[in-house]
Parts: C-alpha cells; structure tokens; sequence
C-alpha cells in the first residue's frame, strides 16, 4: 500500500469530492442541455408535423372551396374548362357525364359518385392519366430516381395528386355530371416552401434551411425543400429503410433523429393515405440538427469552463484548507520524534484556528511535563535500583565466597567421617553422615551456582574459547560426576556423542552446562529410566541433546524453565531441591558462546538441546 503525507491524502480527497461533483454537475448539465435543446426541438418538431397536416388538408380543401364557388351554367357543354383551371390555379380540370363517371380512374371521383356529395383528398395518378393532362404537368411528374449503383437513369412512374371533386345536378336534383381537379404534387414547391416559411421562418445556416418540409410518393422525394451536397432540392432520394418500414409498413408516425441526405435532423413522418385509407406517401417536418449541436456545444463549452474554474477555486481552497490542517500535526509529529529521542522540554504551539487541533496541542504539551516528571522520578527510581542491586550482587559474591571457603573444610571432613579416615562408624553415625554429606554436596553446588550468578550480573563472565572435544572433555566427566546418584536411581545412560566433534568453547564453563543437564536429567528423570546423549552437524554448528525419560513439560511450562530462580509448580519437581538458577545459569553461558538453547517435550519424556560452534 503506498503511503502518502496526511496533506497530501486530504489534498487528494477534497479533488476527488470535487472532481466528482463536477463531473456530477457537468453531467447534469448535459442532460439538461440535451434535454431543452434536443428534446424539447423534438416535440416541436411533432407539433410542426401536426400544423403542416392541417395545412395540407386545407390545401384540399381550398381547391374545393374554389371549385363551390363558381356559379356553372345549366348546359354542361356550355363549360370553358381551360379558363375555369386557370381562374382555380389548379393543373387539371375534368368534367364527367353522370354516365362517364363510373369509368373514371379517380376514387375520389367513385366516392362522389358512392355518396352523392363533394369528396377530397390525396391519390395516385398513373402514366396514362398524365398522358392526358399538360405537358407542363407531365414534365414536372417525370423525376429521376436517385439511386446509388443504377447504370441507368430511373424515372418515377405516375405522380400523386391533391384532388377534388363536386357533383352537379340538373333543375330536378338529379346528377348530370361530376366536375374534378386537382395539383399534381411532383415538384410543386409553393406548398413546401409556404409551408416551411410559415413554421419554421426564411433561417437559415451555412446555407441550408433550417426548417425543412418534404412530401414523398411512397419512398421518394416529390416535393422538398431540403438541399443535396450541390445545393439543389433533393428531388428522387429515397427515404430510410427504417423510416420506411414504420411509415409504409406500419402506419406508424416515425419521430427521432435521422440523416437526411446526408446531414442530420430532428424530424417527424407520418403516412398520407388515399381516400379508401391506403398508404400512398408520406409527409415530412424536420429541423436541421446542426445548429442545434452547435449551441448545445456553446452552452456545454461555457458551462464546462465555469465548472473548471469552480474546480481551481476549489483545489486553491482544498490546498489551503489541507496545509491548516496538516500544519499543526506536522509541529505535532515533529514534536514527538524530539520526545522520543528524550527532548522532553519541547512543547507544540495551540495557536490554531482549530480549536480540536488546540486542544490535542495541549495534551501534548501536557503529556510532555508528566513525561518530565516521571523521568526525574525514574532516574531517581533507578539511581536507587542501582545502588540495591549493586549491594544485592555484592552480597551473593561476598556470601557465596566466604561459603565456598568454609564449605570446602567441612566437606573434606564430613568425607573423611564417612570413608572412615577418623576412625571406624557404627550404622546410625554413617546413616547421620550421609545426610550431612548430601546437603553438603547441594550447599557445595549451590554456592557454585550463586557464584556463577554473580559472575553473569556483573557481566564478568571471561570466555576463553579453546578446541575441546564434546563427548571425552565434557560429556563423560559429567557422567562420571554424576554417577553415584545415577546409580542409585537405576537410570541407564545411553552416550550417542560423536567422539570425533570438536568445538570452540570455554570448557569450565561448557562443563557447568553439561552438569546442569545431566544433573537435571537424573534428577527429574523416572527410576528405572534412560538419559540418551546425542549430537548432529548443522549448519556448520553442533547440536547437542541432552535426554531424559519423564513426564513431559506442558506448553504452558516452557517459558517458565530458563528464567532466573524459577521452578515449575508440580509434585515431581517439589520433592527434588533445587535453586531454580541451573538452567538460567546454562542458558546465558550458551548464549555468550553465539549458541541457542531450546526444550522439546517428547511422548515420555524431554530434550534439552543446544547449539554451539564448531572447531
């Protein structure tokens, strides 16, 4: 885990609060911006599509009011047809006889003919109906089909026509004829564009109509005033096949985005059915989606520039506020490291504008003095310490001296008694004797181990280190030493030591090692029992075990058994005597040779086992 300074970590969690709520807000915004800018222009859009159907069924029906209008003479023959279309502004006029009229191709001639009343509406015209009607009409219905592989030029088939149709009845309200006209929708532009000019104004952008109107004959383009690449109306273009497929198959309206010879608008379809509800073409709004874009990048631009300089602001006030912060834990810190290298007079300002900051100052300052006092008290402490310790570890060096001295007199005459040196015993004077020669030999070892002790507190423990060999130099002697009280525990000695090792040690002082183990092992150890001596190479070391068969030290004991003066709390070791020094005493000898001392409690028994250097 990378670690960083406590201002640096602050630092890096104001940016990050606030990069968040930035990215947060700018998120926001964007939404909000589409949502008033593209959003919003899309319902308009659905809205314009709505005006621009009322407009083109108006279109219908002003040719029908037009049409009401004219007072017709009781002879039909006596009709100008050409001057009358002229005085309609409509491209065709045709007058049927009552008996022509069931012949006629128009539907919507058939729905007067159904109902007896005046019919409009919106219908396809096929190449021979055109043939018959003017040739500025016809031309305008001939429109190449744009499509993208043709070897050929394609031309579109027929044309769709806004149509209207009257009867006409003679003095006695029968039908004599039906009178029908109608514009031929294929390049007529005064719709689209009066259309266009109405909804969405004469703006424009990079020279393209902003707002576009667009009527299509099933998929092609027949009357537009949305530009191609070279500026002209994009008459013959095919509409989308997405488009397509809700339009004309579905009769659905289609309102999204969608790419418009090549560019991109907001727009809205919707189907144009004929008078018996079939789908003949369809009817297009749209808003070009360009400008859009490009006031929504303005607004994001500007609402992004603020939202960067409220994040520089910020990080100006997140490093400012993090350095108040961090200040005063740094005197703090500092501080601290000068306490823990024993300068207890320093002290930390509680000057902050923080008052929690102040007040954790204070405790410091606090902590300080009581530190102070306290050291004054322990130097005192220890200064007395000393001189106890001092007068302790002179008195075992003193007493145990002056012990050894008298010891030896009255060994060398309690021996002399019992071997029957000083004249012959009888039973209960040697009985008496031997137990004066036991405690004697425990005194004896007892005053060797405090002197021993006092060697070790007063760190004057000389090792001089010399090649001994393990097993002849050290091993058997204590062996030997302990023979008798071997003997008399009926144990067996097993020596496994490698006659051949030999170590770099002091060998009085290695000897008091192996005495206390195998004094231990015979002492602790089961009547009848083994003590097994081994040793191994490892690791250019000696390791040397010392075992005994017994009752196996419990994990709880272990700690217990090297410390000074400590013995372990059960029945077998308190019918044994002993000064609890013997291990502790072998523990530090070991140590002071670069060696280790372990125990491993065994399923009968345990092992004490050390290492030491090899020669």
């Amino acid at each position: 885990m990378k670690i960083r300074t406590l201002k640096n970590r602050l630092l890096l969690s104001f940016l990050t609060v606030n990069i968040v709520l930035a990215v947060s807000v700018f998120c926001l915004g964007y939404r909000v911006v589409r949502q008033q800018i593209f959003e919003r222009t899309q319902k308009q859009v659905n809205r314009y599509l709505d005006s621009a159907r009322l407009f083109y069924a108006s279109e219908i029906e002003n040719i029908g009011s037009r049409m009401k209008l004219v007072a017709y003479p009781c002879n039909i023959d006596d009709f100008d047809l050409e001057h009358l279309r002229k005085v309609l502004d409509i491209d065709y006029l045709v007058r049927l006889t009552a008996e022509e009229a069931p012949h006629c191709e128009s539907r919507i001639v058939q729905k007067v003919l159904e109902t007896a009343a005046p019919v409009g509406g919106t219908r396809l015209v096929s190449r021979e109906e055109l043939a018959r009607m003017p040739e500025d009409v016809r031309k305008r219905a001939r429109i190449p089909i744009r499509d993208e592989g043709a070897q050929e030029p394609i031309y579109l088939e027929g044309g769709m026509v806004k149509e209207y149709a009257i009867p006409l009845f003679d003095a006695d309200g029968r039908l004599k004829a039906i009178l029908y006209g109608g514009r031929l929708i294929n390049q007529d532009y005064s719709f689209v564009d009066k259309l266009r000019i109405l909804v969405f104004g004469e703006e424009e952008y990079r020279g393209k109509p902003v707002g576009t109107v667009t009527i299509f004959q099933n998929d092609i383009r027949i009357s537009t005033n949305v530009l191609d690449e070279q500026g002209q109306r994009a008459i013959g273009t095919r509409i989308s096949l997405a488009v397509y497929e809700s339009v004309i198959h579905q009769g659905r309206r289609w309102h999204d985005r969608a790419e418009v010879v090549g560019h991109w608008y907001r727009s809205a379809y919707e189907p144009i059915r004929d008078v018996d509800g079939n789908i003949i073409g369809i009817l297009y709004v749209g808003v070009l989606e360009e400008p859009l874009r490009d006031i929504a990048a303005r607004i994001l631009f500007l609402f992004l520039l603020v939202v960067a300089l409220a994040l520089v602001l910020a990080g100006l006030l997140a490093f400012i506020l993090a350095g108040s912060i961090s200040f005063p834990i740094t005197l703090l810190l500092e501080a601290t490291q000068k306490l823990a290298r024993g300068e207890l007079t320093h002290e930390v300002p509680a000057e902050t504008p923080i008052e929690e900051l102040n007040e954790l100052a204070r405790s410091f300052n606090e902590m300080s003095a009581q530190l102070r006092q306290r050291e004054e008290s322990l130097k005192i402490s220890n200064e007395k310490l000393a001189e106890l310790n001092k007068s302790y570890l002179d008195l075992i060096g003193f007493v145990a001296h002056e012990l050894k001295g008298m010891l030896a007199s009255a060994v060398i005459n309690a021996y002399s008694l019992r071997d029957g040196l000083l004249g012959m015993l009888n039973f209960k004077q040697k009985k008496a004797i031997d137990s004066i020669c036991r405690n004697l030999d425990y005194l004896d070892a007892t005053v060797k181990k405090f002197l021993n002790l006092s060697r070790i507190e007063r760190e004057k423990l000389e090792i001089n280190k010399q090649p001994i060999f393990l097993r002849k130099d050290i091993a058997e002697v204590s062996i030997q030493t302990f023979a008798k009280l071997i003997e008399d525990k009926q144990m067996t000695v097993i020596n496994r030591i490698d006659p051949t090792i030999r170590v770099n040690a002091d060998p009085d002082l290695m000897q008091i090692v192996m005495n206390n183990l195998i004094n231990n092992a015979a002492k602790y150890g089961v009547e009848g029992g083994r003590i097994e001596l081994s040793s191994r190479l490892l690791n250019g070391k000696v390791e040397v075990e010392v075992y005994n068969d017994g009752r196996p030290i419990q994990p709880n004991e272990i700690p217990m058994l090297f410390k000074k003066f400590s013995r372990l709390d059960n029945p077998e070791k308190k019918k044994v005597k002993g000064t609890g020094l013997g291990l502790y005493i072998t523990k530090q000898i070991i140590e002071a040779h670069g060696g280790s001392i372990r125990v491993e409690p065994r399923a009968n028994g345990n092992a004490f086992i050390f290492q030491i250097e090899r020669k």
